[in-house]
């Protein structure tokens, strides 16, 4: 993967924009791959569709606190938490090798956090997980994997 200047717009596993939160209580976790790696922040949008068909959207203002934690466990690509679901991310200039890159990471995801077997995990995901499209006006396509945190919770 290679490091030093990336694209701040055009999504990939390691920069660019992000369509999916961060919203209040989100965690998004990001691969790093340099020394020294640098954060940005921008293109607030106040409402747009999933999916972004086109560079339209109801620009606003950033203002936030960001809180950064090292996590010393790589992590091949970008996922994030809210209060109520896990998100798994996956960007390509195909939309279906997107989509499958999003699967598997969130099969990783469930392998890893949750003890799951692989076919568990993706029998999971068909019956409890949403696949929606993050974005598709850049060359790269993005897809991610919603799971709600009920689908964990004793009864």
């Amino acid at each position: 993967m290679a490091c030093g200047n990336e694209s701040k717009t055009e999504p990939t596993a390691v920069s660019g924009k992000r369509q999916v939160g961060p919203n209040a209580g989100t965690t998004l976790f990001l691969p790093v791959h340099a020394p020294g790696a640098l954060f940005q922040v921008g293109d607030g949008h106040a409402a747009q569709g999933n999916g972004e068909v086109d560079i339209t959207a109801l620009e606003t203002s950033l203002t936030g606190t960001f809180e950064f934690v090292l996590h010393k466990a790589a992590i091949p690509y970008p996922r994030a938490e809210t209060p109520k679901a896990y998100i798994a991310m996956g960007f390509d200039d195909d939309l279906s090798h997107a989509t499958r890159k999003a699967l598997r990471n969130m099969i990783d995801f469930l392998v890893a956090e949750k003890g799951m077997t692989r076919d568990d995990a993706y029998m999971l995901i068909s019956v409890a997980g949403d696949v929606e499209i993050t974005e598709l006006v850049d060359r790269n396509k993005g897809v991610h994997v919603v799971l709600p945190k009920a689908v964990f919770t004793k009864r």
